[in-house]
């Protein structure tokens, strides 16, 4: 078989199936659709206070995703407009923000039929401009669960860190679906009014999904090391079970889930970790 000529026969079908999908309306017969898109500006630099302004969009012109829509603004309508951006394919989380009242990301949102989309910057964050949100802190608070492997001391002599795989079974591995996908878009964490509340207190649903990712994980050695980052009112225990981090959560996962499992860990309840849900 000739494997060069394979993968060059599969790149061009599908290189053809995305130019097809994003053709511009000058190669396209489809008919004109206005939609007005009523954004969330503001500029620290001169403007006093932030503002809602509409852009009327030929939809037929762009692609059928929010992120399509807002680059046909950015490129043709409104060079100022700022938001950020970068894989398109729902892989990045670059491009979170609240969209007709529901975080998302706006490459994975589809328009739809409606005839208006209202667009803000992930809510209860600082913004930096327009949909820009300031992630420092929600940053700081992934790394403050240490999201790396930590070996323990008893195993360190035999693996000798840095130079050996660290094995792990299929059943072990199993226990991360659920946990490992999260792309740190802070699309839960901005969802979640006890988050809103005491965001420079309580680390979020992103942070202890992902803290639980290494508790859970069989290489890590550290479980109780990690645990004793939440020893205190706020960090763990203002989660009050509302879910809304698992209703908007763009990879489809449970953070309320990691949540509980940390939870029962601390007080006790479990010396285990729980498999994931179902």
């Amino acid at each position: 078989m000739n494997y060069s000529r394979t993968l060059a026969t599969l790149f061009r079908r599908n290189f053809n199936r995305f130019s097809s999908t994003t053709a511009s309306a000058e190669t396209s017969s489809a008919p004109s659709k206005i939609h007005h898109f009523k954004i969330f500006r503001w500029d620290p630099e001169k403007d006093k206070s932030p503002h809602m302004q509409i852009y009327d969009v030929d939809t037929s012109k762009c692609g059928p995703m929010v992120l399509d829509a807002l680059n046909y603004i950015k490129n043709e309508l409104d060079s100022t407009l700022t938001f950020r951006k970068s894989c398109r394919e729902g892989i990045c989380g670059s491009c979170a923000m609240n969209i007709n009242g529901k975080n998302g990301l706006a490459c994975l949102c589809n328009i739809g039929d409606g005839s208006k989309t209202t667009i803000y910057p992930l809510p209860h964050m600082a913004v930096v401009r327009d949909l820009v949100p300031d992630l420092t802190i929600f940053y700081e608070q992934y790394a403050y669960i240490q999201p790396y492997l930590q070996l323990s001391e008893s195993k360190k002599p035999d693996l000798k860190e840095g130079k050996y795989e660290y094995l792990q079974s299929p059943e072990d591995r199993a226990k991360l679906d659920g946990l490992y996908e999260c792309i740190l878009c802070a699309c839960c964490s901005t969802s979640c009014p006890a988050y809103w509340w005491n965001g420079d207190k309580y680390l979020g649903p992103a942070a202890l999904l992902q803290m639980y990712r290494w508790i859970a994980d069989s290489r890590d050695g550290k479980a109780q090391e990690r645990l004793a980052l939440l020893d205190d009112d706020y960090k763990l225990w203002r989660c009050h079970t509302i879910n809304n981090c698992n209703l908007v959560c763009p990879k489809g996962l449970n953070p309320s889930h990691a949540i509980s499992a940390i939870k029962r860990m601390v007080a006790g309840q479990s010396t285990s970790t729980i498999d994931p849900p179902t």
